[in-house]
C-alpha cells in the first residue's frame, strides 16, 4: 500500500478521509446492501463485513498491532477493494460507532471512512463514500459530525448570531471537510438552489460542505467570519474557509470570490478555488491519522497474489523460527552432556564432591571449573 508522501500531520495525497453520522435506523444494513449490489455489478473486487472484535483478532498483516483495535463504541467493521483508472487499486475501511452507551433518538450512528490508492488520488475517481453508502437522498448517511450540517445540499446559516458563530467555528475546528460559505445577494429560484456538489468532480462531492447566507445575513456573516476565522464575506460572493489550525498555502484573499451567480449556471471561479484548496496540504487530526494508520496496518481483504506472498512469508518465518529452536535444542543438549561429564569428574562417580587441596579460584583446569562453564552455557543459550 502506498506510503504517506507528505508530512505526517497533513493528509497524504494518496488518501481520501471522511467522517459523519447516519440518522437512519439500520446503517449497517444500508452499507451491506450497497456493497452486495456493487460487487454483483463488478464495481467492487470484494468486500468484508466483520465484527470489531473479530477484526482486531484476525488482522492478517500485523496480528499484534494495537492499531487494529477500532476503539470504544465500534459497532461494525467494513472493508472494500476496487480498481480505478489503469488498474489502480483502492482500499478502504469504514467503521460505524455508537455515540454513547445509549444512543438518543435522532442522534444517529457515527462513521469513519479511510481510503487510499496506490498512487496520487484523482478527484475524477468515484467517491469512496458511494462504495459503502447508497448515493441517494433517501438514505441520511451524509450528516457531518457538526450538528445541523449536511453534505450534498446547501446548509442555511442559523438565524441566531451566537449559533451562527459557533457553527462556523466548529466547522473549521472539528469537521474533516472543506467548508464554503456563499452569500445570496437575492433569494434564488429553484435553479439557484442547486448545490455546489452537483458541479464538483465525483471524489470532491462528498468532501465539500456548502453554507448559504440569506440576503439579510451579509453583515452578520461577515462579522462572524472576521471574528472567528479572520476572513471576510463579500456581499453576493463566497469564501472557502481555512482549517484550524490553518494549513500551509492558505491565503484569505486568494480563496475569496467576489461574485457568485446563483442562477443554475456553473460557478467556474468558485469551483476552481475549491479544487485549488483541495490540492493544498490539509492538517490531519489525531482521529484521522488513526483511521489511516488502521487502514494501512490492520488490513484483512487480501488479493489472491497478496495471500500467496503472505503465506510464503509466513512459511519463511516459521522455518527461521524452527531453525533457531533446533539450534537452541542442540546447544542445550551439548551443555547438558558437558555438565554430566564434569559432574562425574568431580564426584568420582559416587555422587560425593571431591575438591583438590589448593584454592579453587586458581585451579582453572579443575573439574569444578569445567562444571561451572558447562552450566554457564545454559545461561547463554543464544551463543
Amino acid at each position: 500500500m502506498a506510503k504517506n508522501s507528505t508530512s505526517p500531520t497533513t493528509v497524504p495525497d494518496t488518501a481520501w478521509l471522511g467522517r459523519g453520522r447516519h440518522l437512519g435506523p439500520e446503517p449497517e444494513q444500508d452499507i451491506r446492501r450497497n456493497l452486495i449490489a456493487l460487487r454483483a455489478a463488478g464495481v467492487l473486487d470484494d468486500f468484508l463485513d466483520l465484527d470489531p472484535v473479530e477484526a482486531a483478532r484476525s488482522t492478517v498483516l500485523h496480528p499484534r498491532d494495537e492499531s487494529a483495535d477500532p476503539g470504544p463504541g465500534a459497532r461494525r467493521f467494513f472493508e472494500a477493494r476496487w480498481r480505478v483508472a489503469d488498474e489502480v487499486t483502492v482500499r478502504a475501511q469504514l467503521i460505524t460507532y455508537d455515540s454513547g452507551a445509549r444512543r438518543k433518538e435522532g442522534e444517529g450512528v457515527n462513521w469513519v471512512l479511510a481510503a487510499e490508492a496506490e498512487r496520487v488520488w484523482d478527484a475524477r475517481w468515484p467517491s469512496p463514500a458511494t462504495m459503502f453508502w447508497p448515493d441517494s437522498d433517501q438514505v441520511a448517511w451524509d450528516q457531518d459530525t457538526v450538528p445541523g450540517v449536511r453534505l450534498r445540499t446547501p446548509n442555511h446559516l442559523p438565524k441566531d448570531d451566537d449559533e451562527l458563530r459557533h457553527r462556523l467555528r466548529d466547522c473549521a475546528r472539528q469537521s474533516w471537510y472543506i467548508h464554503v460559505v456563499v452569500h445570496e445577494a437575492m433569494t434564488p429560484d429553484a435553479k439557484g438552489q442547486r448545490p455546489l456538489a452537483a458541479f464538483l468532480p465525483p471524489s470532491l462531492r462528498h468532501q465539500v460542505v456548502e453554507h448559504r447566507g440569506t440576503p439579510e445575513q451579509a453583515q452578520i456573516a461577515d462579522f462572524a467570519l472576521k471574528r472567528e476565522l479572520s476572513v471576510r464575506m463579500p456581499r453576493g460572493g463566497a469564501v472557502v474557509l481555512p482549517k484550524v489550525p490553518q494549513g500551509p498555502g492558505y491565503d484569505a484573499e486568494r480563496f475569496t470570490v467576489r461574485s457568485v451567480f446563483l442562477d443554475g449556471s456553473e460557478p467556474t471561479e468558485l469551483l476552481d478555488r475549491i479544487q485549488e484548496f483541495a490540492s493544498l496540504p490539509r492538517p490531519m487530526s489525531a482521529e484521522a491519522e488513526q483511521a489511516l494508520t488502521r487502514l494501512r496496518r490492520a488490513w484483512h481483504l487480501l488479493t489472491p497474489d497478496e495471500e500467496l506472498v503472505h503465506a510464503q512469508g509466513m512459511v519463511a518465518t516459521y522455518a527461521e523460527a524452527l531453525e533457531v529452536m533446533t539450534n537452541s535444542r542442540d546447544l542445550y543438549r551439548e551443555a547438558a552432556e558437558a555438565a554430566q561429564e564434569a559432574l562425574a569428574d568431580t564426584t568420582g562417580g559416587d555422587g560425593v564432591l571431591r575438591l583438590p587441596a589448593q584454592s579453587q579460584d586458581k585451579a582453572d583446569g579443575s573439574p569444578l571449573s569445567a562444571l561451572t562453564k558447562a552450566f554457564g552455557r545454559f545461561r547463554e543459550p543464544k551463543k
